[in-house]
């Protein structure tokens, strides 16, 4: 029997006016400390950000979900942060802020494979 995995999860969410609250989930970061594995995947529903934000320009936040990405895969270009370890880039990632760009709480999980995993919860979740 393969052997159990543990990985936390975080939503990511963008928060078009912070004082309402509402909020699109648009992304998904998954990290297993274990593995030394850490996936960000984005997926902005244009439609479903609209129906909460009407005529805000979100622009600004769509470019912003790009460092994300640049820090989970510890690219060189996503700064110092993307040159920690696995497990403090996703403490990074996931930190509380009153910003428009948010994560939910992580959330921990068991798993023999952590790709199915993601690509489960990012179907389930996000898309």
């Amino acid at each position: 029997m393969p052997e159990k995995l543990l990985y936390e999860y975080a939503l990511i969410r963008i928060l078009p006016s912070v004082e309402r609250g509402e909020f699109v989930n648009v992304g998904l970061a998954m990290m297993c400390k274990r593995s030394r594995w850490l996936k960000v995947e984005i997926a902005v529903n244009e439609a479903r950000l609209r129906a909460i934000a009407g005529s805000v320009d979100t622009s600004a936040m769509v470019a912003q979900l790009a460092s994300f990405s640049l820090v989970a895969s510890g690219c060189r270009n996503g700064g110092p942060i993307a040159q920690l370890p696995v497990e403090e880039r996703f403490r990074w990632l996931t930190a509380v802020r009153s910003a428009s760009l948010r994560t939910s709480r992580p959330h921990p999980g068991l798993t023999t494979d952590l790709e199915a995993t993601f690509s489960r919860l990012m179907e389930q979740l996000v898309l």
